[in-house]
């Protein structure tokens, strides 16, 4: 069964600092490409960055280049995503997904 699971969601304040987590099980974590995507309150979804298969290629929206890190730790199966300089259009709920499927997410909110 393919599992992945969002943690690390939670209440910030514009400017803070988030670190999300995404366990994986059921498929070839370590070959396969992840990415972060995001749905904000009334929006569809939005990729946020991706990760190839061992960590060696990155990529990112513009609207979180320079502040979000992917990386990931294959002997673990887990995904990250660090979220600094967050600000208030941060705000969503963030999901891991790979082709073989997505998490249930953990929300984001960034307010004062």
């Amino acid at each position: 069964e393919v599992r992945l699971v969002e943690s690390g969601g939670g209440l910030v304040q514009p400017g803070g600092s988030l670190r999300l987590s995404c366990t994986a099980s059921g498929f070839p974590f370590s070959s396969t490409g992840m990415s972060w995507v995001r749905q904000a309150p009334g929006k569809g979804l939005e990729w946020v960055s991706s990760s190839s298969s061992r960590g060696g290629v990155t990529t990112y929206a513009d609207s979180v280049k320079g502040r979000f890190t992917t990386s990931r730790d294959n002997a673990k199966s887990m995904l990250f995503l660090q979220m600094n300089s967050l600000q208030p259009e941060d705000t969503a709920v963030y999901y891991c997904r790979s082709t073989y499927g997505r998490g249930q997410g953990t929300q984001v909110t960034v307010s004062s």
